[in-house]
């Protein structure tokens, strides 16, 4: 079946299927099928075919998909069957939490230093990271080719650690500050509290539900 070019949201699918297939893996599942996919991850049969036909599709009829191959696969389209280099501006309490996260590391992402403006904690490290000024960000970023930008530092500094960022040659910016940034290479916005009004909206609306 030829493939159709994926939509921002089956990508964004595309973790969702690898946890859970991790899971089954974990259990000892050898196959499953789009409907029982579908039903653990809220969606149909119908829309996990469509999901994987983006990449060429996997299964099998009247078998499913061998969990093992998909895994694999997925490993490959969401490029994590291979390592990517991470550096961290702000080594508060993120980017301490950060790095000290084992799951990255699962997922071939290395973490290999942190930066930071308090001379209190430059020189010193975290998990065994070394914490730089950041005035040698950039230096630093064009010395080891470093893929991914993380960062964990005040709202008021991020667009601008991301331009210094992608002009030494990042791959992509993995953002946590409350701000929403924009760059010429691939960023992902990650907001803790729009999580949170998220689930104070759905548990208000599930009230509101359960009263009817």
């Amino acid at each position: 079946m030829a493939k159709r070019k994926p939509s921002g949201a089956v990508i964004k699918r595309m973790p969702r299927y690898y946890r859970l297939l991790n899971m089954m893996n974990e259990k000892g599942i050898e196959s499953v099928s789009s409907s029982t996919l579908g039903d653990r991850l809220g969606l149909t049969a119908s829309q996990v075919r469509q999901d994987f036909n983006c990449f060429g599709g996997y299964g099998q009829q009247g078998y499913g998909y061998n969990v093992k191959k998909l895994l694999a696969e997925l490993r490959n389209i969401l490029a994590i069957d291979r390592e990517h280099t991470a550096i961290i501006v702000g080594a508060g309490n993120i980017g301490k939490a950060i790095t000290r996260f084992e799951g990255l590391a699962k997922e071939n992402i290395k973490i290999l230093a942190l930066f930071d403006v308090n001379q209190e904690v430059i020189g010193k490290t975290i998990a065994d990271r070394p914490i730089y000024d950041v005035s040698e960000l950039a230096t630093y970023i064009k010395e080891h080719n470093v893929d991914i930008g993380i960062i964990a530092a005040r709202k008021s500094v991020a667009q601008e650690l991301a331009d210094t960022m992608a002009e030494a040659g990042i791959r992509g910016i993995w953002n946590f500050a409350p701000l929403e940034i924009s760059s010429d290479v691939p960023v992902e916005n990650v907001h803790f509290v729009d999580s949170l009004i998220t689930l104070t909206y759905k548990m208000e609306t599930e009230d509101d539900n359960d009263e009817d």
